[in-house]
């Protein structure tokens, strides 16, 4: 049993759905403790608990503690059965957190899965399907770890509502990658989106990005569009493309919140990476952890050290005994390292 202080380092729901995974995985049981103790609601809410109870679904658990604003959580997993699974969050909470808590365990459990969950597609603190869809997406195919997705609705904060449906075929393995060197940009691409409020919002945030972008000399292409929702939202997503990789940038809108501020949003932060020598964003590079540690064979990448990645490094450690550095200062661009020799995970030992 690995116990785990859920108030240690970042403090968040990351290190709860980093130990559901790899639990799920290792067939490791775990005890957490002071579940997101420094928040300003502490303990699991709904759509933490929602992860608990997918990862309990899809690896017939046993588990205690499992309640909204539960401060502890004793986790003992079974064996991962890959099938047909459904999850309502029952909130606006983060269709796309849950689905990275089971991602993986269901990848390497043997046969396909499909997943749908109900819940918020587009919400603060989290990552939006689009930049699942646009960026995670291809990066889980890059390590041999294919999944389709699928929006049927979009859900916004408040009142959530929306359907996300993955398709996540079995895989053998978990392929490395080496990045260390993004090359030079090649184009700028985007989406600015809104649902139940009128297209000239998501004109005046394309309006916006293109007047920020060329003041910097750089150009880009942005789509318009419009999305299915129970309540009004906005959201634009932009995609810079180098030649080894790219970076995405999505900025939401809010009651009383301008069309250019949520434009200014995603563009400082491209404007920031891009003054950087980071090869990833600093979202993809604390998602791409847990996968690379159970890869086969040596990995690198270079990304901005944040606290939520160290803390990250941490739970994967609990768990697995490999050779893993985060190479530099908080706060700045350093290097992301999982040794040579790792004997990585396959679906057989998985199942």
């Amino acid at each position: 049993m690995i116990e785990l202080d859920g108030s240690m380092g970042e403090g968040g729901g990351q290190i709860l759905r980093t130990a559901l995974s790899l639990s799920l995985i290792t067939g490791t049981p775990f005890l957490l403790r002071n579940i997101r103790a420094r928040r300003s609601k502490p303990g699991l809410q709904p759509q933490h608990l929602a992860a608990v109870r997918a990862a309990s679904a899809i690896g017939q658990a046993r588990v205690e503690g499992d309640a909204v604003g539960s401060a502890t959580l004793r986790f003992e997993p079974g064996r991962v059965i890959p099938g047909e699974y459904r999850f309502d969050i029952g909130t606006a909470g983060s269709a796309g957190l849950v689905l990275q808590t089971v991602h993986l365990p269901l990848a390497l459990a043997g046969a396909p899965s499909r997943v749908s969950i109900r819940g918020g597609t587009h919400v603060p603190w989290s990552p939006n399907v689009h930049y699942l869809d646009w960026h995670w997406r291809p990066f889980m195919a890059r390590l041999g770890l294919d999944v389709r997705l699928d929006m049927e609705r979009a859900g916004f904060y408040p009142m959530g509502g929306g359907l996300l449906h993955a398709d996540i075929p079995a895989s053998s393995s978990i392929h490395p990658l080496r990045l260390a060197d993004r090359g030079p940009l090649m184009a700028i691409r985007g989406l600015s989106l809104v649902a139940r409020l009128p297209s000239s919002i998501a004109e005046r945030q394309r309006d916006q990005t293109i007047v920020r972008l060329a003041g910097q000399g750089l150009t880009a292409h942005l789509e318009l569009g419009e999305l299915a929702a129970d309540s009004p939202g906005t959201v634009i997503i932009l995609m810079a493309e180098y030649e080894h990789s790219q970076a995405c940038f999505t900025a939401l809108g809010a009651r009383g919140k301008r069309a250019e501020t949520v434009a200014d949003e995603a563009v400082d932060e491209l404007f920031a990476f891009h003054a950087s020598d980071a090869a990833l964003d600093d979202y993809l590079a604390d998602q791409l952890m847990l996968p690379l540690a159970l890869a086969h064979g040596k990995s690198i990448y270079r990304a901005r050290i944040t606290p939520h990645a160290q803390t990250n490094a941490v739970v994967i450690r609990a768990f697995l005994d490999i050779p893993m550095e985060l190479d530099g200062t908080t706060g700045k661009v350093g290097a992301y390292r999982f040794s040579a020799g790792n004997e990585g995970i396959s679906s057989t030992a998985a199942a």
